[in-house]
């Protein structure tokens, strides 16, 4: 305003023409012709009237306010459901409302009117996820106690809850626990229920689901990896205590313990699939209630933008497989899991391999190379071995009649073979004896056969027949001690359980020498 005020005073009070104005303020001649010609179309002189000092006042009276112009606003709502979309940009979608409307925003004014309106609507609903691209996992804080009919006491489930990030659709189930099971079926009946496979889930840190958390490279459970590559997707965990990494998972958790577990605490279940069908009434309410915000519903956003978006589901079904770390025994060639024991061949014994345990099967994996398959065994103590696991001179060793173990203890002396035909006796079937009847002979090697012998003899004495027992006696240098009193009494029973020859092993110590140096010629 100071240089419209001075163009005017040279020009009125001074008589300069137009170009010495715009020489001696060094100004555009262009410009002083403009702010005359105002000034005149304004009726306005030098000097100015006082009520002009104020220069908003002065530029009102020369320029006057602005045209207003209406001008058609974008459909922020609309924008914000494409911007979920694949390939879809702001930039696309600016395009498209200049074509439908060539007096419209600018791109700059468009995209300030959209981030605007943002900031009106739900945190969770602003984020911008693309359609099929991600689905965020959880389960919820709270359980629902299962109630047993005969014993009254009740056991606690626990829900889990999948959502899709685009449409929040929700997915919820109850399991028994948190543990690698019930994460893995979690995630498979979740997509299942989608119809389809999303790009990446995005699932917290526990244990089942992360071995050893890393905000760069995560260690992902073995089990929960398998699962994921079944699924053809991609393992993202949310960073450790950024919940706003999973804020779509946090909010779908918040309202599913609004709207199931707190409707459904006064009910009483008496099984797990009870509740979960009064899981799957509410979780159907659920991703039907309307948007409070936002026109529509889970369902109907799910339908709209993910479904069309999500990958088809594998052909194959999905069978959870537990996966863990073992090592081959070196004694024996077997691999223990869950109380069962499994051959592999003899070959690999003391290696570290992989077990692979589905419901109905257990794979042995060494270097990613399957080496032996089995059935699974449901009762534990069970043992699988398959006759070419073992090596040319055990392979009879299935063969073997109880017989042929005690003839090898006979030789060591009369208490080991009595020793040993209890100790198979004990067991339903004598081949459940053999492990340890083995062992206890196999101490012949480097204890010798008279101290093995008499280290048998004091522990049926003292009624301790195992492998343990009898390899603490001659650790210790028991075996040259004398007998406990009245070994009589044992010597009862075996006498009942083997016959008269185990009755004449069991004769006073006189006669039991005798009988150990005949045995011995």
């Amino acid at each position: 305003m100071r240089m419209i005020r001075e163009i005017l005073r040279l020009h009125h009070s001074c008589g300069f023409s137009q170009k010495k104005v715009s020489k001696a303020l060094r100004c555009a001649r262009s410009t002083v012709a403009d702010y005359i010609k105002r000034a005149q179309a304004a009726g306005l002189a030098w000097p100015l009237p006082p009520e002009l000092d104020d220069d908003d006042l002065l530029e009102k009276r020369l320029f006057g306010p602005p045209p207003e112009k209406i001008r058609p606003q974008p459909d922020c709502d609309y924008i914000h459901q494409e911007l979920k979309r694949k390939g879809v940009t702001l930039n696309l979608l600016w395009q498209e409302y200049k074509e439908e409307h060539p007096d419209g925003y600018q791109l700059t004014q468009f995209c300030d009117i959209y981030r605007q309106w943002c900031k009106t609507i739900d945190l969770v609903m602003r984020q911008e996820h693309k359609a099929g691209e991600k689905a965020f996992s959880d389960f919820a804080g709270g359980t629902l106690p299962i109630f047993d009919e005969r014993t009254g006491t009740s056991s606690p489930a626990h829900l889990f809850v999948c959502s899709l990030g685009a449409s929040g659709y929700t997915y919820a189930r109850l399991f028994w626990g948190e543990n690698s099971e019930s994460w893995c079926t979690g995630h498979a009946l979740a997509f299942s229920f989608f119809d389809g496979c999303v790009e990446t889930v995005v699932p917290d840190n526990p244990k089942p689901v992360v071995t050893k958390a890393c905000r760069y490279e995560p260690d992902i459970n073995p089990s929960f990896a398998q699962m994921a590559n079944h699924f053809g997707i991609a393992v993202i965990p949310a960073r450790v205590r950024r919940p706003k990494d999973k804020a779509v998972v946090e909010s779908a958790v918040g309202v599913a313990t609004r709207w199931i577990l707190a409707v459904l605490r006064n009910r009483k279940f008496f099984s797990l699939a009870e509740a979960n069908s009064a899981v799957e009434e509410l979780l159907a309410k659920l991703n039907n209630r309307p948007f409070k915000k936002m026109p529509g519903c889970r369902r109907s956003r799910y339908e709209e933008i993910d479904k069309p978006a999500l990958k088809p589901l594998p052909k194959e079904q999905y069978e959870y497989m537990h996966i863990k770390k073992a090592s081959v025994h070196f004694a024996d060639y077997h691999v223990e899991y869950e109380g069962s024991w499994y051959s592999v061949p003899f070959q690999y014994r003391g290696r570290e391999i992989e077990v692979r345990a589905t419901i109905h099967t257990v794979e042995i994996f060494l270097r990613g190379k399957r080496v032996a398959s089995h059935a699974r065994h449901v009762f534990k103590g069970s043992r699988s071995t398959v006759k070419e696991h073992r090596p040319k001179q055990h392979q009879d060793y299935g063969d073997w009649p109880p017989e042929r173990v005690s003839r090898w203890a006979a030789q060591i002396g009369l208490n080991a073979k009595t020793l040993v035909e209890i100790i198979m006796q004990e067991h339903e079937h004598p081949e459940q004896g053999y492990r340890s009847c083995l062992g206890i002979l196999r101490l012949a090697k480097p204890f010798g056969n008279d101290r093995l012998d008499a280290a048998c003899g004091r522990a049926l004495a003292i009624n301790a027949c195992s492998f343990k027992s009898v390899n603490s006696i001659l650790k210790a240098g028991l075996d040259n001690r004398p007998l406990p009193e009245k070994p009589r009494q044992l010597t009862i029973i075996h006498e009942n359980i083997r016959g008269a020859d185990s009755f004449q092993t069991q004769q006073p110590q006189e006669n039991q020498n005798n009988a150990d140096a005949s045995n011995t010629r």
